[in-house]
């Protein structure tokens, strides 16, 4: 994977063990060579995770929408910055520009990329990883409710394994690298729906 998108929350939490992580998680990715494709923000995690690739060497890749650039909340240290109208077409280009997605702690926005992720892998619409990486057990309730929606067949069994978690950086990079394609929705037939 040459740039992996990563999706996570503009908020600084009390906990610094999430500044900490996203900026090791930049830093890390920038080691590997593998640019970073996200927000394109300086504030909360979106900050530390591009300031760590930076300080590491690494492509950053910001996608911001002009509100948010507006609101000085852009991160004008980003290798490249683009500007956007709307949050759909942000991130219809984070799967323009990225080989794959990881999803770090963060909120609501996060959930929204997270899901539209798998979604669209599910619907056939991109065939990219898609990741969740559980910083200090985050997102356990999380995990747990995909499991219930697989055990009460509202995720078919061979769409469970789209999302691949890990709670180490390592771990979910080689299950990404490792993941087969899948059945997609629009290539099963009728009978199989």
């Amino acid at each position: 994977m040459r740039r992996i998108a990563i999706y996570c929350g503009s908020a600084t939490p009390a906990d610094p063990v999430y500044m900490e992580s996203a900026r090791a998680i930049g830093r890390s990715l920038a080691e590997r060579g593998i640019g970073l494709v996200y927000g394109g923000g300086r504030l909360g995690l979106m900050g530390a995770v591009a300031d760590g690739a930076l300080a590491a060497g690494g492509e950053v890749i910001g996608v911001i929408p002009v509100a948010l650039r507006d609101a000085e909340v852009a991160h004008l240290g980003c290798t490249k910055l683009h500007i956007v109208e709307t949050m759909h077409e942000r991130k219809a280009r984070f799967t323009d520009l990225s080989d794959g997605f990881i999803a770090i702690p963060g909120g609501v926005g996060t959930m929204d990329e997270l899901w539209e992720a798998v979604s669209w892998a599910q619907l056939g619409y991109h065939a990219k990883p898609v990741g969740l990486l559980n910083v200090a057990g985050y997102y356990d309730h999380l995990i747990a409710f995909v499991e219930t929606m697989a055990a009460t067949g509202f995720v078919r069994p061979q769409h469970r394994e789209i999302l691949l978690v890990d709670d180490q950086l390592d771990g979910l990079l080689a299950k990404m690298a490792a993941q087969r394609p899948i059945e997609t929705i629009v290539k099963m037939k009728r009978q199989d729906l």
